[in-house]
């Protein structure tokens, strides 16, 4: 189908995904358009599309070797899509694909979270981790969210029970945790990795785990667009529970410089395609 992009989520590491650059047979791809997660309204449908409508409000992350979204319209398949609420604003809508999929699927599909369990969020003010501490906390979680030392107050406020500025305190001091959500990798990883408890998990998006814990899981996990999740995410944004930690909005003609800052991006970057 073709959707018309109101607005279009940025994950900076795209420009290091092979899909950017080469389609899965591993030819080189021709002038890609970068972009996955969006949100906008749908002008066309594809031949057997089912549950979806022309002119209905939509929200979701196309195919890694397709993205595309940071364009004025975007050709994605409906699997991809779930309805995006009247009352979310696109700009919002676009924030919340990548991460909060990201955030659920680490958290219940492969981090397996229960009530009263302890997390440990690293990154905990940013867009994936800002996610990771609000769902963790909603399901009753103890969470210690971690940082820089100006992140405390926003990690705190994002339902963290703890803060650990990595700068300055060590992750070995925390004691045991259940699940480890990591955004890093490297040392703070195998920090990390030492302290999971006996049936524990180390969940990662940085790649595959290079420390596993002693008496517990290790997952490394490439997030899907599965609707129904998508649905849970938006009827959490839509009534508060979820706060996406957007960091800049600009406008398409500003994108260029929107994706390449001069100084270090907090947050979110949402290019706004129309107003």
């Amino acid at each position: 189908m073709i959707v018309e992009v109101h607005a279009s989520g940025f994950v900076p590491a795209e420009w290091e995904w092979p899909s950017t650059w080469a389609d899965r047979s591993g030819h080189e791809r021709i002038r890609p358009v970068i972009g996955h997660e969006f949100a906008g309204v749908v002008t066309a449908l594809g031949y057997g599309t089912t549950g979806l409508s022309v002119g209905q409000r939509v929200f979701g992350i196309t195919d890694w070797h397709r993205d595309g979204t940071l364009a004025e319209a975007v050709a994605v398949e409906s699997r991809n899509l779930a309805p995006l609420p009247g009352d979310v604003p696109f700009t919002i809508g676009a924030s919340l694909p990548i991460s909060g999929l990201t955030a659920w699927q680490g958290l219940f599909d492969h981090g397996r979270l229960q009530s009263g369990q302890t997390v440990l969020a690293h990154g905990a003010a940013g867009a994936v981790g800002s996610v990771v501490t609000q769902l963790a906390h909603e399901f009753g979680a103890y969470i210690i969210g971690t940082g820089r030392a100006k992140d405390r107050q926003a990690v705190l406020d994002y339902g963290a029970n703890e803060f650990l500025d990595l700068d300055n305190e060590s992750v070995a001091d925390i004691g045991g945790v259940d699940l480890v959500f990591d955004v890093i990798g490297g040392a703070i990883q195998k920090e990390s990795a030492g302290i999971i408890r006996p049936g524990g998990a180390l969940v990662s998006v940085v790649g595959p785990v290079q420390t596993r814990p002693l008496d517990g899981r290790a997952v490394d996990f490439v997030v899907e667009s599965i609707p129904e999740q998508l649905v849970q995410v938006a009827q959490r944004a839509r009534d508060g529970r979820i706060r996406p930690h957007i960091g800049t909005i600009a406008a398409l003609d500003e994108a260029i410089a929107a994706l390449n800052p001069t100084t270090r991006r907090t947050g979110k970057t949402v290019i706004q395609v129309r107003t």
